[in-house]
């Protein structure tokens, strides 16, 4: 049973909540300027090896798991834990595939 304290702030305006939020997450909405909206960065990477393969991969960006003994699953490893190295990647990716820059 609420006490007496709990049932006056809950009657008071300024504590009750103003909106509801949904628990269950949705898609995001499509964003026409966000030229990587939707695409994985496991798609990124098979596209950028399919074209370059794994040699260029490590000498444009030299890190060890596209250098030494390279695999998808390792790198995705890697740059979903490396911040910087993802960016290099996805940098790379948008001005090889879709020509934008920003």
């Amino acid at each position: 049973m609420a006490s007496a304290w709990e049932t006056a702030l809950g009657q008071h305006p300024a504590y009750r909540p103003t909106r509801t939020f949904n628990l269950h997450m949705s898609a995001p909405p499509y964003n026409p300027r966000d030229p990587l909206h939707g695409i994985t960065l496991e798609t990124m990477l098979n596209q950028i090896v399919e074209r370059h393969g794994w040699r260029e991969m490590g000498r444009r960006i030299p890190i060890r798991c596209f250098m030494f003994d390279p695999t998808i699953t390792s790198s995705l490893k890697f740059l979903r834990r490396t911040p910087w190295a993802r960016l290099k990647v996805e940098m790379w990716f948008r001005e090889e595939f879709t020509g934008r820059y920003d």
